[in-house]
Order: C-alpha cells, then sequence, then structure tokens
C-alpha cells in the first residue's frame, strides 16, 4: 500500500520545503524534504519548529 500524503502550509527554506501533513493514524507530521539533485534529504518531525530548523541548518552533501 502506497503512501500518498496531502501537505498543507508547504514552505520553503533554501532548497528544503517543509509541509505538514497527517499520517496514517490520524497524527500530524511535519516533512522536510530537499529537492535538489541527488540530494535525497527528507525526515518526519512531530514540531514544525523542528522541521523548519532542520530545513534551515541542511546541508547539502553533492555540490
Amino acid at each position: 500500500m502506497t503512501d500518498q500524503r496531502r501537505f498543507r502550509a508547504v514552505i520553503r527554506i533554501g532548497p528544503v520545503r517543509v509541509g505538514t501533513s497527517y499520517d496514517g493514524r490520524g497524527r500530524e507530521k511535519h516533512t522536510a524534504a530537499c529537492t535538489a539533485p541527488r540530494c535525497g534529504f527528507s525526515s518526519d518531525y512531530d514540531s514544525r519548529a523542528a522541521a523548519e530548523l532542520a530545513a534551515r541548518t541542511h546541508r547539502c552533501p553533492i555540490r
């Protein structure tokens, strides 16, 4: 079964996008994902502040 999420309140901080969605159990999750080619960074957080902090401090390993 695929995990199709509907993101809301999406913002962009540098190459990283932060969005809010609900997981399969109805809990609110916040995701930070880098959109740079070949980076591959993405992570889920319980708070919006943590996701935005990860976006602000993210450095792509591919240059």
